[in-house]
C-alpha cells in the first residue's frame, strides 16, 4: 500500500496538474479531451506554460531579475524567496526550496508530454498553426530540461506521458540527456518561423529558440555549438544592440528595441501589472520600493574603468579612490545599472546613513548594502500602483558575449571575437582610444587574460539579469567568490575603509549541484542523491 501511495504521489508531480490547467472555456469540463480541442486551446496551454515558470511577473522565487541574489552580485532580504539561503550556503536536502523548484519543472514536463502526445487533436484551419505551437511546446520542454540538469545533473528523462510502470526508471546521466536535447532542440528551432510573431512576441521563433540553445551550449562547455549558433543569430539580421544601454531597462527603450530576443512582455503574463519597482527599488517616500534584491560591493567593484582596466590596475586613481567613489572614472554601465549613496533618486539625494530617511540602511525595507539596482527601476513607477515594463530574458548582447567566450575558450580568437567585445564596450560608452581590444596592448594577451576579460565583461553587461549564478557554477569559481562575506557600501571611518556587512557566506564542493529534497527521493525511487548531501 505504501509503495502504491508513493507511485501515485509521483504521478501527481509529473503528470499535468497545474492550476492553469483548469483555465478552460467550459467550466464543466473534467477531462483533458473536453477542453483541448481548438486553436485557442493550443495558444492557451502555451501561454500558461510560459507564465507559470518563465514569465510570472509576481513570483519572486522565479523572476529572472531576482536570480542574481543567489550569487555574489546581490542579496535577497527575504528568506522565503529562496535566493538568500542558496547564496549563503545554509541549506541541505531538507530545504524546501529544492522540492519546490524540482517539482515545478517535473510537473510542467509531464504537462508538456501530454500536450505533445495529443497535439493532433485540436482543430486548426491552417496546419502551420499546429506546427508553430508544437514547436513552441517542444522548445519549452527543452528549456525545462536544460534548467533541471543544470541544477541537479542526472534526472529522469521522459519524452512521453508516463504511467506507474515507467515512473521508477533510474535517472539518466546529464550528458546523455544533453546529447539528446541539443540536436532535438535545434531541429525544433528550424521548424519555427524565422521572425517574431505579430502577436505573442514572447513565444519562441527560430532564432529565439536557437539563442536559448546557444546559452545552454555555452553553459555546458559545448563551445563549437555555442559559437555556431551565435554566429547564425548574428547573421540573421533580426537583432541589434540598442544604442543607449541605460534606456534598455526603463520605459525609454524597453518596447522599441531589437535587442530583446526572449522577452517577458506584457502579453506574456496577461497584461498584469509589473512589479520591478516594488521588488528592486528603494523604499522611497511613496512607500513603494521594497528592496527585495540589492547589489553587493562585490558587483560594484567588478566594474572596470572608463578605459577598460581593472580598478586595481588603473594608473589614474588608487583602488581606494575607486572603492570610495564607484562612479569615479568608471565604465558607464555602472551608473546605468546601480545607484547608491549620494546619487539622485526622484530629484532627491540618497543618504543611507540618515536615520530619518526611509532609505536608512538598517530599516527593514531599505537596502542593507546601501545600493539598489537602477535596471528595471523606472522613477515613473514610484507614483503608480504597478508598471507595464518589458523585460529581456535573453538579449542580443548575450549572443555577442557568447561568441566571444566560446571562441576564447577554444583559443580561436578571431576578428569577430574582438568585434563582439568592442561593440559592447563602444555602446556602453567606454573610451575606445584605450578600451578597443584590437589595440596593440591586447596583442600580447594570454588565453587566461582574455578569459578574465570576457568573464568580467559578461558580469557587468548582464548584471541583474539572472545569469551570474549559472556562470559561477559552470566556471567552478564558487569556492573563490561565494565564501566571502556579503558586503555593501564602503566609507572611511577614522582613516580606515569600512564596508557594511550583511552576512557571512559559505560554499562547499557539493554546492555545484543542488540536492534532491528528501521528499523527492521518497516518491521517485530512480533518483540518487547528489554527492555530499
Amino acid at each position: 500500500m505504501k509503495k502504491r501511495l508513493i507511485l501515485l504521489a509521483l504521478l501527481a508531480a509529473i503528470m499535468p496538474g497545474c492550476q492553469k490547467f483548469l483555465d478552460k472555456p467550459d467550466p464543466t469540463a473534467t477531462k483533458f479531451d473536453e477542453f483541448f480541442n481548438t486553436e485557442e486551446d493550443l495558444r492557451r496551454v502555451v501561454y500558461s506554460t510560459y507564465l507559470d515558470v518563465f514569465t510570472n511577473q509576481g513570483d519572486r522565487r522565479l523572476l529572472f531579475y531576482m536570480e542574481d541574489s543567489k550569487s555574489d552580485n546581490a542579496y535577497s532580504r527575504v528568506e522565503g524567496d529562496n535566493h538568500q539561503r542558496i547564496a549563503n550556503g545554509s541549506y541541505d536536502a531538507n530545504t524546501r526550496a529544492f522540492e519546490y523548484y524540482y517539482t515545478i519543472h517535473m510537473k510542467h514536463i509531464g504537462r508538456l508530454n501530454t500536450y505533445l502526445k495529443s497535439i493532433n487533436t485540436p482543430y486548426v484551419e491552417d496546419e502551420a498553426i499546429r506546427t508553430k505551437y508544437k514547436g513552441i511546446l517542444e522548445g519549452l520542454r527543452c528549456w525545462h530540461y536544460f534548467r533541471i540538469v543544470s541544477r541537479w545533473g542526472n534526472v529522469p528523462f521522459y519524452l512521453e506521458p508516463v504511467d506507474i510502470s515507467k515512473v521508477t526508471q533510474p535517472a539518466k546521466s546529464k550528458e546523455e540527456i544533453l546529447n539528446t536535447l541539443f540536436p532535438m532542440a535545434e531541429a525544433t528551432a528550424n521548424s519555427l518561423p524565422d521572425k517574431e510573431y505579430n502577436s505573442d512576441g514572447y513565444m519562441f521563433n527560430k532564432y529565439s529558440l536557437k539563442a536559448l540553445i546557444m546559452r545552454y551550449a555555452l553553459y555546458n562547455g559545448r563551445y563549437e555549438l555555442a559559437a555556431r549558433l551565435a554566429k547564425e543569430i548574428m547573421d540573421s539580421g533580426n537583432y541589434a544592440l540598442y544604442p543607449v544601454y541605460r534606456d534598455l531597462f526603463n520605459y525609454k527603450g524597453d518596447k522599441i528595441n531589437k535587442e530583446f530576443i526572449i522577452k517577458m512582455d506584457m502579453p506574456s503574463h496577461g497584461n498584469s501589472g509589473t512589479n520591478s519597482f516594488e521588488h528592486l527599488g528603494p523604499h522611497f517616500r511613496t512607500g513603494k520600493g521594497q528592496s527585495y534584491a540589492v547589489p553587493l560591493k562585490s558587483l560594484v567593484d567588478a566594474y572596470w574603468t572608463l578605459q577598460g582596466n581593472k580598478i586595481e590596475e588603473c594608473p589614474y586613481h588608487s583602488k581606494q579612490d575607486y572603492e570610495l567613489d564607484p562612479k569615479l572614472n568608471r565604465d558607464p554601465r555602472y551608473a546605468a545599472s546601480i545607484m547608491g549613496q549620494g546619487d539622485m533618486f526622484v530629484n532627491e539625494p540618497i543618504n543611507i546613513y540618515d536615520q530619518n530617511s526611509p532609505m536608512f540602511y538598517e530599516k527593514e525595507r531599505a537596502s542593507r548594502s546601501g545600493y539598489w539596482f537602477r535596471k528595471f527601476v523606472d522613477e515613473t513607477d514610484a507614483f503608480r500602483d504597478n508598471g507595464n515594463m518589458h523585460f529581456p530574458i535573453l538579449r542580443y548582447a548575450e549572443v555577442l558575449l557568447t561568441y566571444a567566450e566560446a571562441t576564447i575558450m577554444e583559443n580561436k580568437i578571431d576578428n569577430l571575437t574582438k568585434s563582439c567585445i568592442n561593440q559592447l564596450r563602444a555602446r556602453a560608452g567606454l573610451d575606445m582610444t584605450e578600451a578597443d581590444v584590437t589595440l596593440a596592448k591586447y596583442s600580447a594577451y594570454t588565453q587566461q587574460q582574455w578569459t578574465d576579460l570576457i568573464r568580467n565583461e559578461r558580469r557587468i553587461e548582464l548584471a541583474g539579469e539572472g545569469v551570474r549564478y549559472d556562470d559561477i557554477l559552470r566556471w567552478k569559481i564558487g569556492d573563490q567568490v561565494m565564501t566571502k562575506p556579503a558586503l555593501g557600501h564602503t566609507r572611511l571611518v577614522n582613516g580606515s575603509l569600512v564596508s557594511l556587512k550583511i552576512e557571512d557566506r559559505s560554499f562547499q564542493a557539493r554546492n555545484y549541484l543542488w540536492p534532491f529534497h528528501s521528499g523527492s527521493l521518497k516518491i521517485e525511487p530512480g533518483l540518487t542523491q547528489n554527492p555530499g548531501y
